[in-house]
């Protein structure tokens, strides 16, 4: 990719010549991990999983990531041709899966878009395709992956561009997600779940939000302002209590060595109710290393 503009930071690296993007990574695909992962969302991972596909690299730079393994550069992760990651996918389906979970693919929407087309025009991929990313996406990349794509699951992580500027690198955040998040809804429309297993997505939306210690009056502004964005009962929406901090730890940022408290989330999901959304909460349990994928 030369002068990449396919994130919003639109860092203007010549990827094509081996060179690393503010993602991290060059025009060569890098997968972390190929696999089944069962700590999605009930109608995502279902009884059999979702069939993860790991990418090494991220256009954020969150301070509490969980997968900081593979997201900052020169983390985990092994190159893969087109043709090997084709096979993968095919083989995730084979496994018997539910979906083809494509996580933090935004970087790499330029080589997934031929290998998806492909896998659209052979009629060889049964299952639906999600697409779970940070939120921040660039709308023309957004646009090239019209058709692709039967399920959009993204964060919607901030309102406050003091805290996105603070925490992630990304003082934009909410104006960027916004936008991207009403193109994804375009494209997919309304939710809806398979004939054959009624309990399983088929299409739709998915909107993530991570609770953030110290922040529930962000939070409560990210969940009024995705209120009066898109038609509530056409989304489904995640409020995750997962946030881990040891991740942090090596932060200067003593405010995020904490868990969420059960006050703070219990705020957020009441305002969630009272806007009635429709969707998942998570057990206080979540908050734990233990839930995040094994990338060694």
């Amino acid at each position: 990719m030369k002068d990449c503009d396919i994130c919003p930071r639109k860092c203007g690296v010549d990827r094509s010549q081996g060179k690393a993007g503010y993602c991290g990574e060059s025009h060569t695909l890098r997968v972390a991990r190929v696999a089944p992962h069962h700590f999605e969302e009930p109608p995502i991972s279902g009884a059999r999983g979702s069939g993860t596909v790991f990418f090494s690299g991220c256009s954020l730079r969150c301070v509490f990531c969980q997968n900081r393994d593979i997201s900052r550069r020169g983390g985990a992760g092994a190159d893969m041709t087109d043709e090997e990651l084709y096979r993968a996918i095919l083989e995730l389906q084979d496994s018997g899966v539910h979906n083809i979970n494509l996580v933090t693919p935004t970087h790499f929407v330029h080589r997934l878009v031929p290998i998806l087309e492909r896998l659209r025009a052979s009629n060889d991929l049964k299952i639906p395709v999600v697409y779970n990313s940070a939120g921040y996406e660039s709308i023309d990349s957004l646009r090239r992956l019209d058709g692709l794509i039967d399920i959009y699951m993204p964060d919607f992580k901030y309102f406050s561009s003091e805290l996105s500027e603070k925490y992630s690198s990304a003082p934009d955040y909410f104006s960027v997600a916004s936008a991207a998040i009403q193109e994804m809804f375009r494209q997919v429309g309304r939710y809806g779940f398979s004939q054959s297993e009624p309990d399983i997505l088929r299409s739709g939306l998915i909107v993530r939000h991570l609770v953030l210690p110290g922040c529930r009056h962000d939070s409560i502004a990210v969940l009024e302002q995705l209120s009066s964005l898109l038609p509530k009962e056409d989304i489904l929406l995640s409020l995750m209590s997962q946030y881990t901090p040891e991740f942090a730890f090596d932060t200067p940022y003593k405010e995020l060595h904490r868990r969420v408290t059960s006050f703070e989330y219990s705020c957020v999901v009441k305002k969630a109710e009272q806007l009635g959304f429709e969707g998942f909460i998570q057990a206080r349990d979540s908050s734990s290393s233990k839930f995040t994928p094994d990338f060694k």
